[in-house]
């Protein structure tokens, strides 16, 4: 299910360990950033997600010894996209709305 604001768990693309503590790493259309497992499939927002800590995420990931961009191109797979269905218009009948 997608969901516009949270992280769902096909997001996630692995636990990270970074100075005792676990944070989990996920991918969306914006790029990688980290976050934890109270927000995974929650229907509520995460804020790691729209945070300005997940500015310096690829130096952390450095820091860890691992390569974000072969992260990023390996897992572009996970992100889930928006598919907007539109209702067909018949352009004739809409050429005759624009007249009354």
């Amino acid at each position: 299910m997608y969901n516009r604001f949270g992280t769902t768990a096909e997001m996630v693309i692995q636990p990270v360990e970074e100075k005792g503590e676990t944070f989990l790493l996920a991918i969306d259309s914006r790029g990688l950033y980290m976050t934890t497992a109270t927000y995974v499939d929650r229907p509520s927002a995460d804020r790691n997600r729209f945070s300005l800590t997940r500015e310096n995420t690829n130096a952390r990931l450095v820091a860890l010894g691992l390569d974000p961009d072969a992260l990023w191109k390996d897992n572009q797979h996970r992100i889930q996209a928006v598919v907007v269905e539109t209702r067909k218009v018949n352009p004739l009948k809409a050429s005759k709305r624009g007249s009354r």
